[in-house]
């Protein structure tokens, strides 16, 4: 068998071509070794999103019990709280309702009371269902009741007890006309209202009940009573056995629930509530109608813009401690704080206790340039001038 013999390639030795060829070589290997570092990324990458996945998966599912059970539970609340307390209760337990209390102070009131369960709750319910008109007054009420009942109990107003007395305080009265008239129309002291009013504990009793409407007046200074203007001009019923507190509480609430009004728009006026009720209780005195009272709180602040000082016979008045018609060029002298002849801006505090009309007047004043007013000793008629010379031509005419 013959065998033939194949010629071997030449290799070949070319310096050139052998390094094209390793440098080829490196090429590929790094292109490999990106590639590989790529996929590591890319691994690590799927491996955090898988794991930031499961993670935030894992905290919505929490969050989803979490406001389940939340929501749940509120739901609960609320539903067991528009049900009766106790059913099966055969109590009927004893209640006052104070005269100006909101219906959130009787939520409160008929809680405390172990009456009903939550006291917010009955505030709300009382406002979705539009319940208003609660009477004052002291009741029977039993756990076993239904909201809507207690609800019509309290306004039907069939209370237990007839009041011993009714003490109307008008308008524009100062916390000792006040005293005057407790005096005479209950039991209670003169002595022990003057007493109360100073009472440095007693109002912060007061001002942490009603922080909105006490906060400013816990800051004045030089006050002869630091609850003058904060004791609402109304009717109020008063029973024998109530204490001195219990009254004058009945008053600030009263306040406090007139006020609940205004409190939005003193704050967007950048005013205090102690300011408002200082010019109130001068306008209150000053004008009989309505469009005066206004245009007199426009006078007001017209003076205050100017640094003027707000010259008003009610300021002085309160500083003499005295009740007159007329007020002389000797009582203007009067040194006081309250004086406001000689002193610029509110003064204190508040000359007496505003109405309504009065602070809603000093809210809404008609807008005018005037810096002086005059009223008609005969007919109350208020005459309005921008200059000294006309104010004192209307002040010979109409008073002198």
């Amino acid at each position: 068998m013959n065998s033939t013999n194949q010629p071997e390639k030449p290799t070949s030795n070319n310096p050139s071509t052998n390094q094209d060829n390793r440098s080829q070589m490196s090429r590929t290997s790094a292109t490999a070794r990106a590639k590989q570092k790529k996929e590591r990324r890319m691994n690590r990458r799927n491996t955090e999103d898988r794991i930031v996945n499961k993670i935030v998966t894992i905290v919505v599912v929490v969050l989803v019990l979490i406001i389940s059970i939340l929501g749940f539970t509120v739901f609960r609340y609320i539903q067991s709280s528009l049900n009766p307390l106790d059913p099966q209760s055969n109590k009927k337990i004893e209640i006052t309702i104070p005269t100006g209390s909101s219906n959130k102070q009787i939520g409160e009131i008929l809680e405390k009371g172990h009456i009903i369960k939550s006291g917010l709750v009955f505030n709300y319910y009382t406002k979705f269902n539009n319940l208003t008109g609660f009477q004052a007054g002291t009741y029977k009420l039993s756990p076993s009741m239904t909201l809507d009942g207690i609800s019509k109990k309290l306004q039907g107003g069939n209370g237990l007890s007839v009041a011993d007395a009714k003490l109307t305080i008008p308008e524009g009265f100062t916390i000792e006309q006040i005293a005057d008239k407790l005096a005479d129309k209950t039991k209670l002291d003169k002595k022990d209202f003057l007493a109360l009013m100073k009472d440095d504990q007693f109002f912060q009793e007061m001002q942490a009940k009603y922080p909105k409407l006490l906060e400013s007046a816990a800051s004045a200074t030089d006050v002869r009573y630091r609850l003058e203007g904060y004791l609402f001009p109304a009717t109020y019923d008063y029973l024998n056995k109530m204490t001195l507190k219990d009254l004058v509480a009945q008053m600030i609430a009263k306040t406090d629930s007139v006020m609940q009004n205004y409190y939005d728009t003193i704050a967007a006026k950048n005013m205090t509530v102690q300011q408002v009720l200082t010019l109130a209780s001068l306008v209150e005195k000053e004008g009989v109608s309505d469009v005066d009272r206004k245009n007199i709180a426009q006078v007001f602040y017209n003076r205050l813009a100017q640094n003027m000082p707000l010259q008003s016979d009610i300021s002085v008045l309160y500083a003499l401690n005295e009740t007159k018609e007329t007020v002389t060029i000797k009582d203007t002298q009067t040194d006081s704080p309250y004086n406001l002849y000689l002193n610029t801006g509110y003064g204190p505090g508040p000359f007496n206790n505003p109405g309504e009309k009065a602070i809603q007047a000093v809210l809404n004043p008609i807008q005018n340039d005037y810096l002086y007013f005059v009223a008609d000793v005969k007919t109350g008629q208020v005459y309005f001038a921008k200059t000294l010379e006309e104010h004192n031509v209307l002040v010979e005419k109409y008073v002198n």
